[in-house]
């Protein structure tokens, strides 16, 4: 079992920069792959970016690449999203999941689901 708690999300104007952090407890998070998504208010969870177990592998969706950037601490059991030139339609709630397997991707297959974060970008 793993707890996954995110933090970081707030009010932020439209163009600024957020990290948001998950930080993970009860087992070693370097044994987990991990992945963020996000849901809208009257929209479904969406896929935003994953990293594998080893942190040598990325992938995030088309409409943040180039903005958000996704990266391991497994020393500090700890992954982060880098998020910049934020958009008014990247306000969300932003979950962190995680799963044993090396790698899954944009899948919301994960096994373990944290509470979310929200993030709100106004003009």
């Amino acid at each position: 079992q793993v707890r996954l708690v995110e933090s970081g999300g707030r009010l932020v104007q439209a163009g600024g920069s957020l990290r948001l952090s998950c930080a993970a407890s009860g087992r070693i998070f370097s044994f987990y792959a991990v992945g963020w998504f996000r849901q809208a208010p009257g929209k479904e969870r969406e896929f935003v970016a994953a990293i594998s177990r080893s942190g040598d592998v990325t992938d995030s969706a088309d409409s943040v690449k180039g903005r958000f950037t996704i990266s391991r601490d497994n020393a500090k059991n700890m992954v982060s999203l880098q998020m910049n030139t934020l958009k008014l339609e990247d306000t969300a709630v932003y979950y962190c999941a995680a799963d044993p397997k090396s790698w899954v991707g944009s899948s919301d297959g994960y096994a373990y689901w944290g509470q979310g974060t929200q993030v709100t970008v106004s003009s």
